[in-house]
């Protein structure tokens, strides 16, 4: 028996392949929105996040957060379990996530040429300009995805045990080539297989348990040993090399554990570690570009991560795509002023505490601030550390109400 995992590019029958080999086969289907489910009743992280670290870009925050990463972990947990069943036919990105070790699955992609595609989205109702965004959207989202797990490019060759192009097979054509390398010897469930499973399972669940003290790094097992590769530089490395063998020991079913620099280690970017006593997305909103960019180098200085716009607009658009847990807002800006961002934020994103930090407000304006649901009002200049511990108690107020939900 065996795993079939199917990736595939938009407008190329990717459900209709999977559908039938499935049926054919007798095997279970599995997409990702199916097992985004299966994780998130394992933890604290919704389906919706879920798929939104395998289908967009890392979000404003993520370097400070590592939000995508804990995701990805947990995902790697549940396609782990998946692969442990056996007879699963699995469509989506989550295919990516099955590491090239593990023998009894089948890679296929399914692919197509750009006029191919655009056909089948016409003969689906949708007009060429929209087919062809639609195409240029996925296929982008695709690539980052695979560039970030394999660094590859998402239709690459070596990737894949099989590479289909749609636009020279029909649909019977592609099914019984997947059926019939799926039953093949080499991809039957022996005991070295069930064994490469059980090495990707306590791979995840280490790297979990690393994402879940704030670290950033990717984990490999082979037969129970365990190999943790830091690949950006540190300034203390013995001291992480420590804590990082401390939390892999105490993950159930680890023996050995060795931690290794990588080549990524001798390059220039610097490695660092989630703080969770402060938080770690703060939107700082200040017309004054180069006070705020200050502002904001000197926050990380005390790993405070931040991102930076320098009007309401800006502010209030934020706030759309990204989930900043604490706003420092200034009140006096051109077009939308701190008042009504403060007053529309409140309304549509209770949840966000706001720190008022003003050089030009009046006693009516605090007071004001303070009855829409301000957490602070600061006066400029402010001193850093004060405005760190104002940060640190409005995060604590956070934590507050997510334990008591």
């Amino acid at each position: 028996m065996s795993v079939v995992t199917i990736f595939s590019g938009v407008f190329c029958r990717g459900l209709e392949v999977a559908q039938t080999a499935a049926a054919q086969m007798g095997y279970e289907l599995v997409d990702d929105q199916a097992l985004a489910a299966q994780v998130s009743q394992q933890g604290d992280l919704s389906p919706a996040k879920l798929i939104k670290a395998m289908t967009d870009k890392p979000g404003a925050f993520n370097k400070f957060t590592h939000e995508k990463e804990r995701a990805v972990a947990a995902l790697k947990i549940g396609m782990s379990q998946l692969v442990a069943r056996d007879r699963v036919v699995y469509l989506g990105h989550g295919s990516h996530l099955v590491p090239a070790s593990v023998s009894n699955v089948l890679r296929v992609c399914l692919i197509a040429d750009l006029k191919h595609r655009a056909e089948r989205a016409r003969q689906q109702g949708l007009a060429e300009k929209e087919a062809l965004a639609r195409i240029h959207k996925e296929d982008e989202a695709a690539h980052a995805w695979v560039k970030y797990l394999r660094d590859k490019e998402a239709w690459a060759s070596e990737l894949y045990d099989i590479l289909l192009p749609m636009d020279k097979k029909n649909l019977a054509e592609a099914v019984n080539l997947i059926v019939d390398n799926a039953g093949s010897e080499l991809l039957a469930s022996t005991p070295q297989a069930l064994t490469q499973a059980a090495d990707f399972q306590l791979a995840a669940r280490v790297e979990m348990a690393l994402v879940g003290q704030g670290h950033d790094i990717r984990v490999t097992a082979k037969e129970g040993k365990v190999l943790i590769e830091i690949n950006k530089k540190v300034l203390m490395l013995s001291r992480l090399e420590e804590d990082l063998l401390r939390l892999a020991r105490a993950v159930p079913g680890v023996g050995e554990v060795r931690v290794k620099v990588g080549p990524g280690y001798y390059q220039s970017d610097i490695y660092r570690q989630a703080n969770f006593e402060m938080p770690a997305k703060v939107l700082l909103v200040d017309d004054e570009r180069e006070f705020v960019q200050t502002l904001s180098e000197r926050l990380l200085m005390r790993e405070i991560g931040s991102a930076v716009v320098y009007d309401g607009q800006e502010a209030l658009n934020f706030v759309k795509d990204e989930e900043p847990e604490v706003m420092v807002l200034d009140l006096k800006m051109p077009g939308i002023d701190g008042i009504e961002v403060l007053r529309r934020l409140k309304k549509e994103h209770p949840g966000i505490e706001v720190i008022i930090l003003t050089g030009h407000g009046s006693e009516a304006d605090r007071e004001m601030c303070m009855q829409l649901g301000a957490f602070a009002y600061l006066k400029k200049p402010v001193d850093i550390d004060v405005l760190s511990q104002t940060m640190r108690e409005a995060y604590a107020k956070i934590r507050a109400k997510a334990g008591q939900a």
